[in-house]
């Protein structure tokens, strides 16, 4: 019978190499073929895409934004972003309306839609981690977070404007 391998035990062999950035590597690729993997088979974007649900959950986040905000958030030039809204306000998960100290500056606001779609995905996304991570004790949930967020702080300040 042939044996069954996957990516992820090639990163635990590395693990006792001792070389942390080579684990690292392979492990972020494995990550995101993973987060893949959850997109696709997890269910969780059946309201919306992944786009969709980043963009509405940076405006909960934030409040309404306009382009050049959300852009710099999300990463995106302001012509990316611009498209992703025009295909959210298409949908009814958005709105438009100009801004008050600057009326040819836009600036978009959810919707109750977009705003009820965005948190019935966040509770699909939680669920599903919670499930994946059951066995995990909360220190290791909090720890492994923690981890995640100072990797995500430090890509956004390579390579985000306005984040150095």
């Amino acid at each position: 019978m042939e044996r069954t391998f996957h990516a992820g035990e090639l990163a635990d062999r590395l693990a006792g190499t001792g070389d942390p950035l080579d684990v690292l590597e392979l492990a972020t690729a494995v990550l995101v073929r993973n987060f893949e993997l959850l997109r696709r088979r997890g269910g969780v974007y059946s309201e919306l895409d992944q786009s969709e649900y980043l963009i509405l959950r940076i405006l909960d986040g934030l409040g309404s934004a306009d382009i050049g905000t959300l852009a710099g958030a999300l990463g995106l030039d302001p012509s990316t972003a611009g498209r992703q809204v025009s295909a959210l306000l298409g949908k009814g998960l958005v709105e438009r309306g100009a801004a008050a100290d600057d009326r040819r500056r836009s600036i978009i606001t959810p919707t109750e839609q977009g705003r009820e779609r965005m948190h019935l995905t966040r509770s699909r996304r939680r669920s599903s981690m919670a499930d994946l991570m059951g066995d995990w004790d909360a220190a290791d949930q909090q720890s492994f977070a923690g981890l995640l967020t100072r990797y995500n702080r430090a890509v956004a300040a390579r390579y985000l404007a306005g984040s150095r």
